[in-house]
């Protein structure tokens, strides 16, 4: 590519990771944590491009040769360059290419990891944390499915006795019709996520659809299983209630640290 090329590659670029930046898109591919982070970059490469151009105008122009092309022109409409023996070189304009992943960013939002990656990949609650906040008064307590995952598996109940709890995350089913309620864990971007698994036991849905996301109502039990792909610990909650709500704003929760 030339350098005019190369900088609206570079605009381009800036342009689309500051439009995720300044909307929801782009919490589904980083954690919301890196949003200053995707708008000081977007921004440094805006200024590039722009610098480029100014740089590429303020250079001096290629001088004719004996047949009456400019240095650097090419036959055939195309972007050259001559190398040290004179000869023209067409730059490859498939390098264009690069620009259709960008274009894809802008307009194509993808959906966030859901039932069939988390049900492929083992558990996050592999490691125990390094304690627990005492709960708020109450006869419900609103808990993150980490949350309560990590208080079933480590603190044995002793936080969550005749406590209701109740929770939200999407559904998904296991090979042996077991349902289980998750939510993805990020560590940096989506390309790292794990699950953070729960099973459902007691009044589960009659109907189970997979990515449904549910609040759900209910008690602890002492029922655990092991996950399948990596061994980690999977609880259970005894359910009384479920409701379907919608999916929000950003899917991934970031509260589990491993």
């Amino acid at each position: 590519m030339n350098r005019q090329a190369q900088a609206a590659v570079l605009l381009l670029t800036g342009g689309a990771i500051l439009h995720a930046g300044l909307t929801d898109l782009y919490l589904r591919y980083v954690k919301a944590g890196l949003r200053p982070l995707l708008l000081t970059a977007g921004v440094v490469l805006i200024a590039t491009a722009i610098a480029t151009v100014w740089y590429e105008r303020r250079s001096p122009r290629p001088q004719r040769d004996g047949d009456g092309e400019r240095d650097g022109d090419g036959d055939g409409g195309g972007h050259a360059h001559r190398d040290g023996d004179g000869h023209a070189h067409r730059e490859p304009r498939i390098a264009w290419l690069m620009v259709l992943p960008l274009l894809a960013l802008v307009l194509v939002s993808p959906p966030a990891l859901g039932s069939y990656s988390a049900m492929r990949t083992g558990t996050a609650l592999q490691k125990q944390p390094w304690g627990f906040a005492e709960l708020p008064k109450g006869d419900t307590v609103r808990l993150s499915l980490v949350d309560y995952a990590g208080r079933a598996a480590y603190d044995h109940g002793r936080s969550l006795d005749d406590r209701r709890i109740r929770t939200a995350g999407f559904l998904a089913v296991g090979s042996d019709g077991t349902p289980y309620l998750m939510r993805m864990a990020l560590s940096c971007c989506a390309a790292d996520a794990q699950p953070v698994k729960i099973g459902l036991t007691g009044r589960t849905p009659t109907v189970l659809r997979p990515d449904t996301w549910l609040e759900v109502t209910g008690t602890y039990t002492g029922k655990q299983t092991k996950d399948p792909v990596n061994d980690g610990v999977i609880p259970f909650l005894n359910v009384t209630e479920t409701k379907p709500i919608k999916a929000p704003k950003d899917p991934y929760d970031e509260s589990w640290n491993g």
